[in-house]
């Protein structure tokens, strides 16, 4: 478990170089008192580990920037993908404050060893395009949502994919949350696309998305609270938490009505890597326990794969 005294741990993900898992994670002081405040001071934090048990912690990878930065707000959550060259790039989530609403954007992180970072001259490289996506305007949602980048390359060697969270510019205000997309053909410039799925499935947002191939069949993973379902949802849910689904294929098409929980809300942003044996784990980090806010990153568990979904294994 990876748990820092001082700070709150939350958001993360992985990037793997040999038999060495590198865990980006976004932390801030605890200092603040007020957990609801971290997000406004997170940083991207950076440790290592052979066993995804026992982590070393390194320098940070990165820090919001500078006013007029499209993230002098703040660094957010992303992914790391090593392109055909070998240098790795971590795709990330920049957020800027316009008259107290963040809004939010993709941009891009270079590296040759995954320890020292630079941000790309060209950022953003991708934001919420309005022919399809949801742009504040003060009356629906609490921000512009276009975040937690998660890339991977074409399967059919045509390019690189990027799964965004976004919200779509029509229907109830509570259920435009879709698998937002964008397309890129050498990991600097994007094309924002049309979504990969459609809204009115009961989720106001889509968060922190993964997609993966588990014994055989695609698995989307996203992550929405209780307190960001649809009203009608609410009604026929426990909660909420960590979701998966079973679809046709990494490009989609993906129907999140078909979701189905994998935790409750005690655990947040799941996020599927392969352990030493090469069996499928989850990681997901502690959210609410009685006393509120923990903010700290689990051990692996195993999953299954059902008929709908996702099973945490039992015992």
């Amino acid at each position: 478990m990876l748990e820092l005294p001082d700070s709150w741990v939350w958001d993360f993900w992985f990037a793997q170089d040999g038999d060495q898992y590198h865990l980006f994670f976004l932390y801030a002081s605890r200092a603040l008192h007020d957990p609801g405040r971290r997000h406004g001071r997170a940083s991207v934090g950076h440790a290592v580990s052979d066993d995804l048990r026992n982590w070393k912690r390194l320098p940070d990878a990165l820090v919001r920037g500078d006013a007029p930065a499209f993230d002098d707000a703040a660094t957010w959550t992303g992914s790391v993908v090593r392109g055909p060259e070998g240098k790795w790039h971590l795709f990330y989530t920049g957020a800027s404050e316009r008259d107290g609403v963040l809004i939010q954007s993709i941009g891009l992180a270079t590296s040759d060893d995954l320890i020292t970072w630079h941000k790309y001259d060209g950022n953003p490289v991708a934001a919420a395009d309005p022919r399809w996506y949801e742009k504040y305007d003060g009356t629906t949602w609490f921000d512009e949502a276009w975040r937690d980048p998660w890339v991977f390359a074409d399967p059919d060697g045509d390019g690189w994919h990027m799964l965004v969270t976004g919200r779509v510019n029509y229907g109830p205000v509570d259920d435009r949350g879709v698998v937002a997309h964008a397309r890129s053909r050498d990991l600097l410039q994007w094309e924002v696309q049309p979504p990969l799925s459609e809204p009115g499935s009961g989720f106001g947002q889509l968060e922190v998305l993964q997609v993966e191939v588990v014994e055989g069949r695609v698995v989307l993973l996203f992550n929405c609270l209780r307190s960001e379902l649809s009203a009608g949802r609410k009604q026929t849910s426990g909660g909420g938490g960590v979701w998966s689904l079973v679809a046709d294929s990494v490009t989609g098409p993906f129907d999140i009505s078909k979701a189905t929980p994998l935790t409750d809300d005690s655990l947040y942003v799941g996020r599927l890597v392969r352990d030493r044996d090469g069996a499928w784990v989850l990681l997901a980090f502690h959210n609410e326990g009685p006393e509120g806010f923990i903010g700290s990153i689990s051990d692996p568990m195993p999953v299954l794969l059902g008929d709908d979904g996702l099973i945490l294994k039992q015992g």
